[in-house]
């Protein structure tokens, strides 16, 4: 896969100020094992093969098992996620695929059920963020494993 762009070096402004952006959604109300798992199904539903590689990267370097994460794909069927990780997967899901009719009441209901008010808009603003990377990564053709070194992901053990 050859990169089509480095937007990077194209709109260094905008990045600096999306990078900031991502970097405050690490201070929200949402715990860092949510946050990967997030980062990883919404990479996953839209094939960013960047970022999914850098996302179990950096859940692997936070402690979190392999076997969870190999069943993030199927986290319906699966027993090792909690009530509140199922509403935030729910969550990502709904807003990654939007469907026509929005998003289902039942959905809302059940992250609702699991989440606060603030912890809710924080989970939401980190599907956004998460989504807009997959984007611009997808869109040129990123390859997996390029900035591992920029980004501490190298630290692995999975390079």
């Amino acid at each position: 896969m050859t990169q089509r762009i480095d937007y990077q070096k194209q709109s260094p402004e905008l990045f600096r100020k999306f990078v900031e952006f991502s970097l405050a959604l690490k201070q929200s109300s949402i715990e860092t094992s949510i946050r990967d798992l997030v980062d990883i199904r919404a990479s996953q539903i839209n094939g960013c093969a960047f970022c999914l590689d850098m996302h179990v990267k950096e859940a692997t370097i936070h402690g979190e098992r392999p076997l969870r994460l190999h069943h993030v794909a199927t986290w319906r069927e699966s027993t090792l996620f909690s009530a509140r990780e199922r509403a935030a997967l729910a969550w990502t899901e709904a807003l990654t695929q939007i469907p026509a009719q929005g998003v289902p009441d039942d959905v809302y209901d059940r992250v609702r059920s699991q989440l606060s008010e603030k912890e809710l808009s924080d989970l939401t603003f980190l599907v956004m963020s998460i989504n807009a990377w997959n984007r611009v990564n997808v869109g040129f053709r990123v390859a997996p494993g390029t900035y591992d070194k920029a980004f501490g992901v190298d630290k692995s053990g999975l390079s």
